[in-house]
């Protein structure tokens, strides 16, 4: 028998992220492909994890993470999701947000069971359910605002569709899903006993007034939904890998011991730094880096205006779409690869997010960088030259 990889593999590419990443970096271009939040720490975050260091917590943790922190997650949980959630049996800490909607995928869907999510999405949610062999339905959303009809939801649910993923506030679009929105979804979800994957990483990036609302938090949801976050992007601190799951105690237990077969546990002195954070940062620090990142959004989204590369405005998180057809090529790669080549600033090509056509009229940017970084941005983006 001739040696191959895995059947598996066949549907997995290399994030277009990370190949746009790769390809800056070789002609030493600016990063706005990838979200790596570029802006400072909290001191009290990084206190907290060399703290924990010298205190010793070098060694594993259990697999759903340190009491200290699931107990922050537990109390944060309810004062700002409105989740009850016990962190003995509910809480699962994993190796970021993306591990740990990984781990729920793997401990809940079987081969062939069908997975509603939105278009455009992040393409990591695709990659996990292909891992697990599950199948993709795809329901594309409308620009500017990305909206959609339940309608189109009911003619793609079937006796195999097990679960829906919902990202608020979302990559790439910046959608932030209104009450009246998750209020069908939770309609929709109860009616066909659907799991209700939500991701909520971005949770405290929201603009122009709005609020958070967690899907978890509506009568006869939280039995159902897998709530996951993490605290990569809110304490810029992408490369610690820590994000968590929360769900009813039967799920949980599923998640834990594949995020154990997975992971094992999430770096121990880190978790301890995070939890440092959640207990001890104010209110205040949250509703300022939303007043910050708000500022990121009006700067770069009119530079890109300003030069005809049309912006959906994001209501949340800190990527933006624009539409970048009047770019010369006819894929969004070609067309990405040339606005890297003129300016040094590099986006993601927007099939990266759609499996239609549409895809290839935009590119996504993060400007999750510092204001230095940004303004230079921008200043290549209007240079004349361009």
């Amino acid at each position: 028998m001739m040696r191959t990889v895995s059947r598996r593999m066949a549907d997995l590419a290399q994030s277009e992220i990370r190949a746009m990443t790769q390809a800056c970096a070789s002609v030493k271009g600016l990063n706005m492909a990838q979200g790596v939040c570029d802006t400072p720490v909290p001191p009290i975050v990084l206190e907290g994890a060399e703290q924990a260091i010298r205190d010793g917590y070098n060694v594993y943790t259990r697999f759903d993470g340190v009491p200290a922190l699931r107990e922050a997650l537990a109390n944060k949980l309810a004062h700002y999701n409105r989740i009850q959630a016990d962190p003995e049996t509910d809480i699962t800490v994993s190796a970021g947000a993306t591990g740990a909607f990984h781990s729920a995928c793997a401990a809940l869907l079987n081969p062939g069971d069908e997975v509603i999510l939105f278009e455009p999405y992040y393409q990591y949610h695709i990659s996990a359910l292909l891992a697990v062999e599950a199948v993709p339905v795809a329901v594309p959303m409308r620009p500017p605002t990305w909206s959609y009809s339940m309608s189109q939801l009911e003619q793609v649910v079937t006796l195999k569709t097990k679960a829906i993923v919902v990202n608020s506030p979302g990559n790439p679009s910046g959608k932030v899903y209104s009450q009246s929105e998750l209020e069908a979804l939770a309609d929709f979800a109860c009616r066909h006993d659907l799991f209700v994957f939500t991701d909520e990483i971005y949770e405290y990036f929201l603009y122009d007034g709005r609020g958070h609302i967690s899907i978890a938090s509506f009568p006869e949801m939280a039995e159902r939904t897998v709530t996951i976050g993490g605290y990569s992007k809110t304490f810029s601190v992408t490369g610690w890998r820590i994000g968590y799951s929360v769900a009813a105690s039967q799920w949980a237990k599923a998640i834990g011991a594949m995020n154990d077969l997975l992971y094992v546990c999430a770096p121990a002195p880190l978790q301890m730094g995070v939890a440092r954070g959640i207990r001890e940062l104010p209110d205040s620090f949250y509703q300022s880096q939303a007043q910050e990142y708000q500022r990121k959004r009006e700067t770069f989204c009119n530079a890109l205006a300003q030069v005809g590369l049309t912006p959906s405005f994001p209501e949340g998180a800190y990527y933006v779409l624009a539409n970048a057809s009047r770019l010369p090529g006819e894929t969004g790669k070609a067309r990405t690869m040339y606005l890297l080549d003129k300016t040094g600033v590099a986006g993601v090509p927007g099939e990266a997010f759609f499996s239609s056509k549409v895809g290839a009229d935009f590119i996504r940017f993060s400007y999750a960088k510092t204001d230095h970084d940004l303004t230079e941005a921008c200043r290549r983006l209007t240079n004349p030259a361009f």
